[in-house]
This record gives C-alpha cells, sequence and structure tokens, in this order.
C-alpha cells in the first residue's frame, strides 16, 4: 500500500505540472489568435496571408504530428514530442494509466469465495429495517419514506411507525445540532438537558454541565463578565458536588475575560469546544433512545471491510493447506477492530475454552480467578466424586486457594 500512496503523491504532482503547461500554452495560443486578430484589422487585405501564419504557427507549437512530411517524418515527429504541452499531457496519463494497472493487479480478488449468498436469506425484512433506520439516523428522512415505498413496506406495518417516531425525535435533534454548529446557539440544547436531567443523571453524562459552562464562556467571550457571573450563580450549584474544580477555574478565569485566549485558561475559549458538545449532545440524545452514537449499519459496514483482509488472507491459507473452518459461524482467527469498534466483551472461559453465554455466565472465585459457570459446576463435581459428597470445596485450576461453588460470584462484563 506504501508505494500506492506514493505514486498516487506523483499523480497529483504530475496533475499540477500538467495543469500549469496546459495553461501556459493557452495563453500563449490566446496571444497568437489575438496578433493575427490584429494583423487581420490593420491590413484585411492580407487576411489569408495571416490566418495561413497562424495555422502554420499553431501547427507546428501544438499539434502531435505537426511539420510531417514524407523525407523528414521521424526528425519532425522528435521535434513534436519535445513540445512541452505535449509532454506534461502525455506525461500524466501514462501515470493515471500506470496507477489503474497497479490497482488492478493488486486488488483483483474474488470475494464471492469468503461471501455466504444464504447469510441474509428469509432476512429481508431486517435488512430493509436497518437501511430504513439507518437513514432517518441520517436526517435522510425523504429518502426513507421513499426507500420504503420502493422496498414495499405496507402502511399499517410496524416499520412504519417505528420510523414515525424516530423521524420526530431526530428532526428535534438534527434541529438542536444545526443551531449549535452554526450559530453556537445553545438554549435550545439547554432546554433539552435540564427537561431530560433525570435521564441523563441515571446514564452519568455531564452535558447539561457542559452545556451552561460553555454559555458561561460565551459570555466571557463577549465581554460581559457580570452576565457571566450572574448565570453562574443561577445554574451551576447543582453540579457543585462533581465539578467543583472546573467550577473554580471558571470562576478564576474571569480575571482574564477581555483576553481570555492568552491567559493560562485559554483552554476554555478552545474552538474545539463546539464540535466536542456536538458530538457530546448527540451521543447523549441516542443513549437516552437506546441507541448508539454511530449507526449500527455504518459500524457494520465498517467492521466488514476492516475483515476483508484478514478473511482473504486466511481463506488462501485454507485453500493451500485444503483444510475447513472448524467451527460453525465463528472465525478461526482475530479481527483487529479498534476500540470504538468494540462494543461487548466477550469472556472465554480459561478452563474450557468456551465463550461464556446468559445460560453460562461467567463466575469470579474468591482467589479472583474467573471460569465459567459449567466448569465450575464440574470442578465440583469431580472434587465431590473424588473426595466424597459432603466435601464440595476444589481447587482452583490456576493457584492453590480451595472453595466452594457458593462462594462464586457471578461477573458482567
Amino acid at each position: 500500500m506504501e508505494d500506492l500512496l506514493a505514486h498516487s503523491v506523483n499523480i497529483q504532482k504530475a496533475q499540477l505540472k500538467m495543469q500549469s503547461g496546459v495553461s501556459s500554452g493557452l495563453d500563449d495560443l490566446s496571444k497568437l489568435l489575438q496578433q493575427a486578430k490584429e494583423n487581420i484589422q490593420k491590413d484585411p487585405l492580407r487576411m489569408n496571408e495571416s490566418l495561413n501564419t497562424l495555422q502554420t504557427t499553431v501547427r507546428d507549437r501544438y499539434s502531435k504530428d505537426s511539420g510531417k512530411d514524407d523525407s523528414h517524418k521521424n526528425e519532425d515527429t522528435e521535434k513534436t514530442k519535445d513540445k512541452e504541452f505535449y509532454k506534461v499531457q502525455k506525461k500524466f496519463h501514462g501515470s493515471v494509466n500506470k496507477f489503474a494497472k497497479d490497482i488492478e493487479r493488486r486488488f483483483t480478488q474474488d470475494l464471492s469465495v469468503i461471501s455466504n449468498p444464504e447469510a441474509f436469506a428469509g432476512k429481508e425484512y431486517l435488512l430493509s429495517r436497518a437501511l430504513a433506520i439507518h437513514f432517518i439516523r441520517q436526517g435522510q428522512f425523504e429518502l426513507c419514506d421513499t426507500f420504503m415505498r420502493e422496498a414495499g413496506i405496507d402502511e399499517e406495518d410496524e416499520l412504519r411507525l417505528t420510523t414515525e417516531l424516530l423521524k420526530k425525535e431526530f428532526q428535534r435533534m438534527y434541529t438542536i445540532l444545526h443551531e449549535l454548529e452554526e450559530s453556537h446557539e445553545l438554549t435550545n440544547a439547554i432546554q433539552w438537558a435540564r427537561t431530560h436531567h433525570d435521564e441523563l443523571s441515571k446514564v452519568g453524562s455531564s452535558l447539561e454541565f457542559d452545556l451552561h459552562r460553555l454559555r458561561f464562556i460565551q459570555l466571557l467571550a463577549q465581554q460581559k463578565p457580570m452576565e457571566a457571573l450572574s448565570y453562574s450563580r443561577q445554574y451551576f450549584h447543582p453540579f457543585a458536588d462533581k465539578h467543583m474544580t472546573e467550577i473554580q477555574r471558571m470562576m478564576t478565569s474571569m480575571i482574564y475575560y477581555q483576553n481570555l485566549g492568552k491567559s493560562p485558561y485559554a483552554d476554555l475559549c478552545s474552538p474545539t469546544l463546539w464540535m466536542d458538545i456536538c458530538h457530546e449532545f448527540q451521543k447523549d440524545f441516542c443513549s437516552l433512545l437506546n441507541m448508539s452514537a454511530e449507526s449500527p449499519l455504518h459500524a457494520s459496514v465498517l467492521v466488514g471491510t476492516t475483515a476483508l483482509p484478514v478473511i482473504m488472507k486466511l481463506y488462501k491459507i485454507i485453500s493451500l493447506k485444503k483444510t475447513e473452518w472448524s467451527q460453525q459461524d465463528e472465525l478461526p482467527v482475530e479481527l483487529p477492530l479498534s476500540d470504538d469498534l468494540r462494543f461487548h466483551s466477550v469472556f472465554a472461559c480459561p478452563v474450557s475454552k468456551e465463550q461464556a453465554t446468559e445460560d453460562n455466565p461467567p463466575m469470579m472465585m474468591p482467589c479472583g480467578h474467573v471460569i465459567c459457570r459449567e466448569s465450575l459446576t464440574r470442578l465440583s463435581r469431580s472434587s465431590s466424586s473424588r473426595y466424597g459428597r459432603n466435601s464440595m470445596r476444589f481447587k482452583c485450576p490456576y493457584c492453590p486457594s480451595e472453595s466452594a461453588p457458593d462462594q462464586a460470584v457471578e461477573v458482567y462484563f
């Protein structure tokens, strides 16, 4: 990939050079035409001579086959190849063609060998639902309506009701986001946060305080320190127990309100604050709707494209060894996903090597080691069969500690 990136940079340079050469050539051509026009105006009787001179000059300078005759064909061709007006175009198009061939040679992969055409058989409704809700989440409400109409979703279908409810919610979200991004207007955002104060507190959100803080900073930036002080007295006290340090910094920053950007508190007026508050508002808004900040469809596509190179490499290895995947509905290799694409913690029992489930949850013993409940039960039964029914204590498989099954506690990841 590195050489392809370097090649793309060279193409960009060649394109800029071509633009410069073509622009220069066109300027010269414009001057020739203007000169011919002036000559004709001065001496209309010599118009044919002026046009012939213009034609000869243009052909010699810009035509690939200029000055060609039977006796000097090769010599004239070489001369025209040296013309800068033609060379830069040829070099650019040559680079583009070479780049296209490199891409075709490197990425000619048959993805059908790792796909499963039956994966979504009978699940068309789920796909329609995912697409419709994705359009709603992106604010493309008309596109959602068009899609459901063309997909044949009945007017009485539950999906219609779901999308209508979500449409109202996300219309409000995008209206507030537009106010925050475009006009830095905080009124409606603060009102929404105050209305949902209890729900935001339950999820541990600081959105309401962050909005009030941004309004305080906004008043300071507008050279209104007394209004800022009055605003802080009115709205900051409910957040004192959790954000006292930040409140103290804001109060001290009032000393520098005339030049806050060059003070020790310059971070309070960072231009990224508005971007951050938009992201925080969208995340918490979706959280109260029991949704992730990013569309699940977007995350699925991103994970899929990330996994493709790994799975293709695995397929080639398996094909060479003439083996098959050993497990159904399970990948035999770990995918390199970034932290923001990891939504669930996965625990594999170190004893049975099986993934934990709701029916077989992870259990932590007093010594701190964690195994699945089924492994815990098997160890207990093995101990009782060996030392008698009354002996329910067993040794941890990873340390000398002993414990009983009722001492283990379920772990939630």
